[in-house]
């Protein structure tokens, strides 16, 4: 499955004023990365993957519409992933995306 263009778009809009932010293909998605570092994905299996501090994860993952990230069989730490019913609005998706770049800002540039 290729990654959602329309995500990706809106996701685009929400980081223009970012410094620093390129995409680069990856996983089948498209990844968000900050200084080097990811920090949103809009994933090929649908939804949006998130970079979240692991002291975070715990409580993120109670929250309707979020899951694990898992690749290859495996919980990826310090990611979650939101399915599309989580990012439908606007504030919803803008709320994940400061997260996401927030947390990647914040981790030694590459």
């Amino acid at each position: 499955m290729a990654y959602d263009e329309k995500l990706a778009d809106e996701i685009r809009e929400l980081v223009a004023a970012e410094r620093g932010v390129e995409e680069k293909r990856m996983f089948g998605g498209l990844a968000f990365l900050v200084n080097g570092n990811m920090s949103v994905a809009v994933s090929g299996q649908g939804g949006l993957l998130v970079r979240v501090p692991a002291v975070d994860l715990d409580n993120l993952l109670r929250r309707a519409h979020v899951s694990p990230m898992v690749m290859a069989g495996r919980d990826v730490r310090g990611w979650v992933r939101v399915d599309v019913a989580g990012i439908r609005t606007k504030r919803q998706l803008q709320g994940w995306v400061t997260r996401g770049v927030g947390y990647a800002r914040s981790l030694p540039a590459k």
